[in-house]
């Protein structure tokens, strides 16, 4: 372990973790806003459902791995892990209805990638739709897997994330005297 440094003390930010969370999730929305999504979707139907599934399960075994990291009291860096991943979810799933959306007829009032990341956020508050409707039974079954993905993984991932975040404060509130 030469030339490696102990970590922070327990309830501390370490600036590193928290550039590293900074510079990925920076990464990741600038992949979602510059990358050519839309070379996948209905003129590549296969490739395009392959992608996605590829994305969630891998998504699934990190979320999964980190989740009982935390349980098993031997995780490192959690919060940054699991607010990265909470994170990669959002933007996998927006970046499926941006694709979507170029079909004809799958969504009604998502145009551009703003509207996509909007509907997944409105997704996964459950709030209800206004503006932006799946019209198609793909988006439609893309939805349901996602409200399903939230009550299950993203859900266990945040109150994992809780934890977590309850368990640095106890101990920092611990050590004052």
């Amino acid at each position: 372990m030469s030339g490696s440094q102990p970590p922070p003390p327990q309830g501390r930010v370490d600036p590193r973790s928290a550039l590293w969370l900074l510079g990925a999730c920076t990464a990741l929305i600038l992949a979602y806003w510059l990358l050519p999504l839309r070379r996948l979707g209905y003129r590549h139907p296969v490739l395009s459902w392959l992608v996605f599934a590829a994305a969630l399960v891998g998504l699934t075994g990190l979320l999964l791995a980190k989740t009982t990291a935390v349980l098993r009291g031997d995780a490192k860096r959690p919060v940054v892990w699991l607010t990265f991943l909470i994170f990669l979810a959002m933007t996998i799933f927006a970046a499926t209805y941006y694709v979507m959306a170029a079909r004809p007829g799958d969504f009604d009032g998502l145009v551009t990638r703003l509207d996509a990341l909007y509907f997944t956020v409105v997704t996964l508050a459950t709030v209800g739709y206004g503006d932006i409707t799946p019209a198609g039974q793909a988006p439609r079954l893309v939805v349901i897997l996602q409200i399903g993905y939230t009550f299950v993984f993203l859900a266990t991932a945040a109150g994992t994330l809780s934890r977590a975040i309850r368990a640095s404060v106890e101990t920092r509130s611990h050590r004052k005297p």
